[in-house]
C-alpha cells in the first residue's frame, strides 16, 4: 500500500477544491443565462404604476411574459400594470384592465391575467369571451391586490359592478380582495320597505360561464350581492371568505340561479343577507363545509315572486356550522306565484349555534297576497341537525295550502332552547312528514292540506 506524504495530501486537496470551484462557476453562470421572469410581470425598468413600456419586444405582444419551471400552468403573463393600471390612482382603472383581459383572452395558448398588490379603482367593468386558451383552463386571473369600487351609483348601469360573461374554462385565484365600497351606497336602498326596488349592483356577476373555479379570494362589504352565478355550469367556489356587516342591507354572499352543478366548499360568510341563496332553475348545487353567520343562513328562494320561474331540482348542504343567524336552513317562496316545483333536497350534518328559526319552511314568504303560493316543495330531507335555537320555534314548516309539501323527512333532529329557562317547540302547516330518530323539539302532529 502506498502512503502519501503530507505535500502529496495537500496537492491533490487544493486540485479537488480547484475543480469544485471551476464546476460551481459554471453552474452559476448557466443559471445566469436562463432567469425566469419576475412573477409579478413587471420588467424592471418599468415604475410601478406607470405607463412606460417595457424595452424591446415581449413575446406575444406588448405587455405579456412567458412563465416557466414551476409557474408553467400560468402560461404567459398579462400584468394590468403593463397595459397602464395604475395603484393607488382614484380614477377608475376599468379601461386597462379591460384591455389586459382582451390580450389574454385573445392568446392563442394559455394565458394569465395578474392583478400585482397594490390598491385599483374600478367603475362597472364588463370581461367578456370567449377566450382562445386551451381547456380545461382558457384564461387564469390571479388577484394578489385589492380591486375597491367606485363609491358612486350613477357609475353603473346594470346590477353588477364587475361582470365575466361567457367564458368555458376559468379560473380566478389569489389572496386579493374584491371591496365593493357597500358603506357608500347602502343608504340608496329601499328594499326593506319595497318589493319592486331596484337592486344594487353585486360585486361579481358570472353569465353563461362553465367550468369555472374561483378560489382563495376575499370579498368585502358588496353594494348588493357578493356573488351572482347565472346562467352557469360546472361553476365552482373553494375557500372564499365573504364578509359584510350584520346590517348591511340585501349584501348577499351569493346567489345561484339558472345553474347547474355549483359546488360551494370551504367557504366563510358573514353578511347582512342570505349567505347562500339558491334561486330559480339552480339544478344540482352542492355546499360543503361551509360556516355562516351572520346574515339570514342558507336560503332555497325566494321562489315564485316572478312569471315563468324554472324549477329548482337537487340540493345538497351538508357539514356546515350556522352561527348567530335570522335563519338557520330556510325555504320561501312568494304567494300567489305561478306553478312551479322545488325538489329533491338535502340538508345534513349541520351545526346550528344561536340561531333563529333553525329549520323553517315559509311559503308565505314577503307578501300579504291572499292567493297560495304554487311553488310545490318535494322530496325534503333534514338529518343531522344540531345546536342551539334562539327562539322558541326551531322548527317551522309552513306550507302552502296551494300546493301542500310532499315527502319530507326529519331525522335525528336535536335541538336545543339556547336560554335553558326557554321551552322550544315545532309548527306543521299543510305538511306530509316522516319522523326518524330522536326529535327535539317533539315534532308536530301532520297536518294534510
Amino acid at each position: 500500500m502506498a502512503i502519501l506524504s503530507r505535500t502529496g495530501t495537500r496537492s491533490i486537496a487544493f486540485v479537488l477544491c480547484l475543480a469544485w470551484f471551476f464546476c460551481q462557476f459554471k453552474v452559476g453562470l448557466a443559471k445566469g443565462l436562463h432567469k425566469v421572469p419576475d412573477p409579478s410581470g413587471a420588467h424592471p425598468a418599468a415604475p410601478l404604476g406607470g405607463h412606460q413600456k417595457p424595452p424591446g419586444p415581449l413575446p406575444a405582444g406588448p405587455g405579456a411574459q412567458h412563465k416557466t419551471h414551476g409557474a408553467a400552468r400560468l402560461g404567459t403573463i398579462f400584468n394590468v400594470l403593463q397595459f397602464g393600471a395604475r395603484s393607488g390612482a382614484r380614477q377608475s382603472q376599468s379601461q386597462p384592465f379591460v384591455r389586459t383581459w382582451r390580450a389574454a383572452c385573445d392568446f392563442n395558448g394559455p394565458a394569465s391575467v395578474v392583478v400585482p398588490p397594490g390598491v385599483f379603482t374600478l367603475a362597472e367593468t364588463v370581461f367578456q369571451g370567449p377566450c382562445k386558451g386551451p381547456p380545461p383552463t382558457s384564461i387564469t386571473v390571479q388577484i394578489q391586490g385589492t380591486l375597491k369600487a367606485v363609491g358612486d351609483p350613477s357609475e353603473y348601469s346594470d346590477k353588477y359592478w364587475i361582470s365575466v360573461e361567457h367564458v368555458n374554462g376559468l379560473l380566478i385565484t389569489g389572496s386579493g380582495t374584491i371591496d365593493g365600497s357597500g358603506p357608500s351606497v347602502w343608504k340608496y336602498d329601499d328594499c326593506k320597505g319595497n318589493t319592486n326596488c331596484a337592486s344594487l349592483p353585486s360585486s361579481m356577476y358570472f353569465n353563461e360561464v362553465q367550468n369555472a373555479q374561483i378560489k382563495g379570494l376575499r370579498f368585502l362589504d358588496s353594494m348588493g350581492f357578493h356573488m351572482h352565478i347565472s346562467n352557469c355550469a360546472e361553476f365552482s367556489i373553494i375557500g372564499v371568505h365573504i364578509n359584510a356587516p350584520r346590517d348591511s342591507p340585501n349584501t348577499d354572499g351569493m346567489h345561484i340561479s339558472r345553474s347547474s352543478k355549483v359546488k360551494v366548499l370551504r367557504t366563510t360568510i358573514g353578511t347582512g343577507d342570505d349567505c347562500i341563496s339558491i334561486g330559480q332553475g339552480a339544478v344540482d348545487v352542492t355546499v360543503n363545509e361551509v360556516t355562516c353567520g351572520p346574515g339570514h343562513g342558507i336560503s332555497v328562494g325566494s321562489l315564485g315572486k316572478l312569471p315563468d320561474e324554472l324549477d329548482v331540482n337537487g340540493v345538497t348542504v351538508t357539514n356546515c356550522t350556522i352561527i348567530g343567524t335570522e335563519n338557520g336552513i330556510r325555504i320561501k317562496t312568494w304567494p300567489g306565484s305561478a306553478p312551479s316545483k322545488a325538489l329533491r333536497m338535502l340538508f345534513s350534518n349541520i351545526v346550528m349555534d344561536n340561531v333563529a328559526n333553525p329549520i323553517i319552511i315559509d311559503q308565505n314568504y314577503g307578501s300579504k297576497d291572499s292567493k297560495p303560493s304554487l311553488v310545490k316543495l318535494s322530496d325534503i330531507t333534514y338529518e343531522d341537525i344540531r345546536g342551539t335555537s334562539s327562539t322558541p320555534t326551531a322548527v317551522s314548516l309552513s306550507c302552502s295550502p296551494g300546493a301542500a309539501c310532499d315527502n319530507l323527512m326529519l331525522n335525528n333532529i336535536n335541538l336545543q332552547p339556547k336560554i335553558p329557562t326557554m321551552r322550544l317547540d315545532a309548527t306543521c302547516t299543510n305538511a306530509k312528514v316522516k319522523y326518524i330518530g330522536c326529535q327535539f323539539p317533539p315534532p308536530c302532529a301532520p297536518h294534510p292540506p
